[in-house]
């Protein structure tokens, strides 16, 4: 029987044992179950990175194809490399999927049973996946569904070409956006605030997942420092990244603190490498991964890197065409090192990564989430992950709401943007030869690095310790095995231990200090400075605020400039005002 342009039909059974090639985790159970009693059109499963929602998918496919409710398989994604992918996993579960289809062939041979393309293959020729769905009973599995509100075009072509489908099967880590694009077979409710909302027919989140151990617990090392800049009109500025700032000095701290001529990225990839070897005392494979936001940059970086380390890392750039191999290799070798440019949110799968490195000015909700899945999948019981990150509000607040479950809502007025928007996701996956008017708006000049504080679980451990000191060594060697229960009995330790020791060197050190030369300007200016974050660090673990809502409400009551603006007379107003609380 002759399938669309050629295309051959075939009504063989489904191999044996192909429904049986995987234990299934108890989510997996749940959510097929629940697919199987229902029989739905369309269902959409929400599942945190790394709990396995390819494994899910596949298993869905191969009862509908055992049970000959389908006939073909057609996978969508967002990228080439993850066509590859789905298309591994699906031969081991016995399913043959050809990742290699291409729309001008419109065909593929009859020894497959389904195909998997990309959603910019499917919109460049909807018509094409239209006809080969309505020809033949078709499950179509979309991976990262997100990806449907991207752009309308891709929205249109997906609804255009797979609306004639037998079943559709929505999966994703991350469904929330911050913008009005509605996604394709989604359903949305009204949620009683006059808004609508995502309902997912299974969700599976991170806190879930951590519960069951079928993820990792990811602990948060965020560096704060001071970042000088010059304007375009020859202005100089200081700022310390985590202060209250405007959006437009925030952005251009942030941006400072990541420029590789700087101090701040060398300090952290030196501490992210001395925390990388302490996990592979107990995970021999354990890797690291550096998220850079451009070429310039990626190659920057591993040039640290090869002279922090003694080798050089893996380079993949978004542009490579081996870059699908190259993460293959790493994923397979012994190496290290990987870093990559706007091969985060998808396409990077590789297990055994246990470090990153947040390099990048990126901090949309979605990517920063996509970003961090990938350090977060299990192997074996008590491994965790460490993530790297600028200790910069927004970042400090996606650290601290992982566990967050996030519908997308649409129509809510006034979303709050501070200059950071799911436009930045897009502008990350952009190619650029040239710098944008951000860019050229300013100079970096110098930044320096040291730790601010350590995210876990929600909740902020440790006050501000210079990087390579022996209190920032204290929290990079943690050891590499650790159920979360342990994680957060030793975080609480090391804090516990790190102000009694500052405490009781203070003691120590003050007759000393009244023999000594008086101090110049900048000298007193910095030890006010560390004096106000370490009370602020100490306030923050008594209330539980942020630490820069501390010190916009310390800037309000006391007036006066930022604190890296302040003058001394303004610091000991702070330190003496946040003594009295």
């Amino acid at each position: 029987m002759q399938g669309v342009q050629g295309e051959m039909v075939t009504a063989e059974p489904i191999a044996q044992g192909m429904t049986t090639a995987r234990p299934l985790r108890a989510w997996q159970r749940r959510a097929i179950t629940k697919y199987l009693a229902a029989g739905p059109k369309n269902f959409l499963a929400v599942a945190t990175p790394g709990a396995g929602k390819t494994v899910f998918g596949l298993r869905v496919a191969a009862e509908l194809l055992a049970d000959r409710i389908v006939e073909q398989v057609t996978i969508v994604t967002p990228t080439e490399h993850l066509k590859h992918q789905w298309a591994g996993a699906a031969a081991a579960a016995g399913i043959a999927i050809d990742p290699n289809f291409r729309n001008g062939a419109g065909a593929t041979s009859s020894d497959y049973r389904g195909v998997a393309v990309t959603y910019a293959q499917v919109a460049a020729h909807p018509m094409l996946h239209r006809v080969r769905t309505e020809h033949r009973k078709t499950l179509v599995i979309l991976d990262e569904i997100h990806h449907g509100g991207d752009a309308k075009s891709w929205g249109d072509a997906i609804s255009e070409a797979f609306t004639p489908a037998v079943r559709r099967l929505s999966l994703t880590g991350t469904p929330f956006r911050s913008d009005d694009s509605q996604i394709p077979f989604v359903v949305y409710e009204p949620d009683g605030s006059g808004f609508l909302r995502s309902k997912a027919d299974h969700t599976y989140g991170y806190a879930d997942a951590l519960a069951d151990g079928v993820v990792r617990p990811v602990i948060f090392l965020a560096y704060s420092g001071e970042a000088s800049w010059r304007t375009s009109a020859g202005e100089e500025f200081t700022a310390r990244l985590g202060e209250p700032m405007t959006a437009e000095q925030t952005a251009r701290a942030w941006r400072t603190a990541l420029d590789p001529l700087g101090e701040w990225i060398p300090a952290v990839l030196g501490a992210a490498d001395l925390r990388l070897q302490q996990l592979r005392r107990h995970v021999p494979d354990a890797a690291g991964l550096v998220i850079a936001s451009d070429h310039e940059s990626a190659k920057a970086y591993a040039k640290i890197l090869a002279r922090t380390t003694g080798t050089d890392p893996v380079v993949v750039l978004s542009d490579d065409p081996r870059a699908s191999g190259r993460i293959a290799e790493f994923a397979d070798s012994d190496d290290q090192w990987l870093v990559a440019v706007r091969m985060v949110s998808e396409g990077v799968d590789v297990p055994r990564l246990a470090v990153g490195v947040y390099a990048t000015s990126t901090s949309t909700p979605l990517y920063f989430a996509q970003a961090v899945g990938r350090f977060v999948r299990a192997r074996r019981p008590g491994e965790n992950a460490s993530v790297f990150v600028p200790s910069v509000p927004v970042l400090l607040e996606l650290a601290s709401q992982l566990e967050q479950e996030r519908d997308h809502v649409l129509g809510k007025p006034d979303r709050d943007k501070d200059g950071w928007d799911d436009e930045l996701l897009a502008d990350a996956n952009q190619l650029k030869d040239e710098p944008g008017e951000e860019e050229k708006a300013f100079t970096s000049l110098s930044a320096s690095a040291e730790l601010d504080q350590v995210i876990y679980d929600g909740s902020s451990f440790g006050t501000a310790a210079f990087a390579g000191s022996a209190e920032e060594q204290e929290y990079l060697g943690l050891p590499g095995l650790l159920e979360p229960d342990q994680v957060r009995a030793l975080l609480r330790q090391r804090q516990s231990d790190q102000l009694s020791d500052r405490s009781r060197r203070a003691r120590e050190q003050q007759p000393e200090a009244v023999r000594e030369r008086a101090q110049s300007v900048a000298e007193r200016l910095a030890a006010l400075r560390k004096e106000l974050n370490t009370l602020v660090a100490m306030y923050h673990h008594r209330t539980g605020k942020p630490h820069g809502m501390i010190h916009s409400e310390l800037q309000r009551v006391c007036a006066g400039p930022p604190t890296a603006m302040a003058s001394t007379e303004q610091l000991e107003e702070r330190i003496a005002t946040l003594r009295s609380w």
